[in-house]
């Protein structure tokens, strides 16, 4: 028998080894696998244009170059957060390059959604399938098989670490990405979004975000259009202290991306925290109709869930302005709501919040102690929004004088708190702390230990003031340190009343309730000049509406009987 040279052997192998590489860096993704992810599917649906302008954004990927064009599209859907949009528009990548891994990782991320709610374990699962096939995929550049590690920092073990846990996990990977790329002005953008994400609600420096802010802004000038750093630049920013960093951003985004709802929305989060109530209407406005407009195409059967947290921030401004017209008619139009699709934490807020809102501001205490849930909705899965259901009938009770009820509250508030500490939920469970404290103050007080009462409530107020607000809610149900302030003005105390009032108007501006407890204060303390300053405020902040509310009148009276003679 011939002998095989060597050489040969050696070519053979080398032949073997090289069909075998090629057929693993050209590996196609399975249709069994693709299907198994369950991707979303459909046409793009976009509302708020008519010329679907999502902003400019240039990611280069490996992919064919056809896909280059929808993976931009994709990817500014994605920083405005458009998360279903853009997984239909990765999905179709996918169905045409099957071996795009940066599509996968298109999917992971817009599961992500890492400044809203954690994702569900649905979402969790989708994400880790996606990240599965990406990482299989052998034909991706360096870059982009670091772009899929850094997403996948934040899936990795996701049945054992929590939520927070794996956001830091998230920054520093993506610190390091950016480190990496340092021309790569998505590693930047996406590292801002990360710092955002991992920040700590109690850090009051509120370092990770001006570090944010700083990447954003250094290229913002040679990326005007772009969605992220816009977007991203008002969530880094959206803090009593920082947010007039933001307004230039804030008064850009919805022109830069209007063909989305969220784009739509977010500017309004500066525009509650400067009290800009005109602006602040104009935007949710645009964003609720965008939003009706969405739920009507997509065919869903109710409404669609960004719908009813614009409605939030709407009532929120109609009742600073002293708009009780617009504010029960959006009251009203939100009792007629008979189905929303998602039903998740969001809505669960503005089902609790807005008839909470409306009566509380209104210090309508018989309705409130009458406050109903809705009826028919999980609220048992939603314990921090269900507290403030309980809170809102708890203060109502208490003011008018009914302990029993009162009390039944606060225990049905502890329970909510210690749903939350089941659930590992720090952050909420700090919220409803407030409210607890807040809540045994009021019943001290009705109880007759005033000393007592206003110890309790300035903890509640410090409390308060040591963290932030969740980026769902426009504030607080009821400021603890404007509650404070009410407390000190029922006690005769005006002076110390009237520093409360003005301390939360710095983080609250043009509160109506503010104003108008600052005013009244100062009056009580003689301290006419600073009356008639909080009442002019009040007066100039309810003008447009036309309020009709009696603090109105005593503001105008107020100003009449002071008026000099020369004026």
């Amino acid at each position: 028998m011939k002998q095989v040279p060597l050489h040969r052997l050696f070519m053979v192998l080398l032949v073997l080894l090289a069909s075998a590489s090629c057929r693993e860096q050209s590996r196609v993704p399975s249709q069994a696998e693709i299907t198994a992810i369950s991707l979303k599917r459909g046409q793009l649906i976009t509302c708020g244009s008519s010329d679907k302008k999502f902003g400019t954004v240039q990611f280069d990927v490996s992919c064919s170059p056809e896909a280059q064009t929808d993976f931009n599209l994709a990817l500014s859907l994605l920083h405005s957060f458009e998360y279903d949009e853009a997984e239909k528009v990765f999905a179709g990548i996918i169905d045409e390059n099957p071996a795009c891994a940066m599509a996968y990782w298109g999917v992971a991320m817009a599961n992500f959604h890492p400044l809203w709610t954690p994702p569900s374990e649905p979402e969790l699962k989708k994400g880790v399938q996606a990240l599965r096939i990406a990482q299989s995929i052998k034909n991706k550049s360096p870059r982009e098989a670091d772009y899929v590690a850094a997403i996948a920092a934040f899936y990795t073990d996701w049945e054992q670490a929590d939520h927070y846990t794996r956001c830091g996990r998230f920054e520093k990977a993506m610190e390091a990405l950016h480190t990496t790329y340092p021309a790569d002005k998505e590693a930047t953008i996406f590292y801002a979004l990360a710092l955002n994400a991992a920040a700590k609600p109690t850090d009051k420096q509120f370092s990770k975000q001006k570090m944010a802010g700083q990447l954003l802004a250094a290229l913002y000038p040679n990326e005007p259009n772009h969605p992220g750093i816009i977007h991203y630049t008002i969530h880094t920013y959206d803090y009593p202290e920082l947010a007039a960093l933001a307004l230039p951003a804030a008064r850009k985004y919805a022109a830069v991306a209007p063909g989305s709802a969220h784009a739509l929305h977010m500017p309004s989060h500066i525009f509650t925290r400067l009290g800009l109530w005109e602006e602040d209407i104009k935007s949710n406005l645009a964003s609720v109709a965008s939003a009706q407009c969405y739920a009507q195409e997509a065919g869903l059967k109710g409404h669609w869930d960004e719908e009813l947290h614009g409605m939030d921030y709407l009532m929120y401004a109609y009742l600073q302005r002293g708009d009780n017209d617009r504010a029960s008619a959006q009251l009203a139009y939100l009792q007629g709501i008979k189905k929303v699709e998602p039903q998740n934490f969001k809505v669960a807020y503005a089902f609790a919040s807005i008839p909470a809102r409306y009566v509380l501001e209104n210090k309508d205490w018989q309705a409130a102690a009458q406050l109903k849930s809705r009826p028919n909705f999980p609220w048992k899965e939603f314990p921090w929004q269900q507290a403030i259901i309980h809170f809102t009938r708890l203060l109502g009770a208490v003011h008018l004088g009914n302990t029993a009820a009162a009390t039944a509250e606060m225990q049905a508030l502890q329970a909510n708190h210690d749903d939350l500490l089941r659930q590992k939920d720090t952050y909420k469970a700090s919220q409803v702390a407030v409210q607890l404290r807040a809540s045994e103050a009021w019943i001290k007080l009705q109880a007759g230990h005033p000393q007592e009462a206003l110890v309790l409530m300035t903890q509640a107020a410090d409390m308060e003031d040591s963290t932030e607000k969740h980026p769902v809610t426009p504030a607080e149900v009821l400021p603890a340190r404007e509650l404070l302030g009410d407390m000190l003005l029922q006690l005769k105390k005006p002076q110390q009343a009237l520093e409360a009032y003005e301390a939360n108007l710095k983080r609250h501006p043009n509160r109506f309730n503010g104003l108008y407890g600052a005013a009244r204060a100062a009056e009580l303390a003689a301290d006419g000049t600073k009356a008639a300053y909080y009442y002019q405020q009040l007066l100039r902040v309810a003008g447009a509406a036309k309020s009709v509310r009696a603090e109105i009148n005593a503001a105008q009276n107020f100003i009449l009987a002071h008026r000099s003679p020369q004026s």
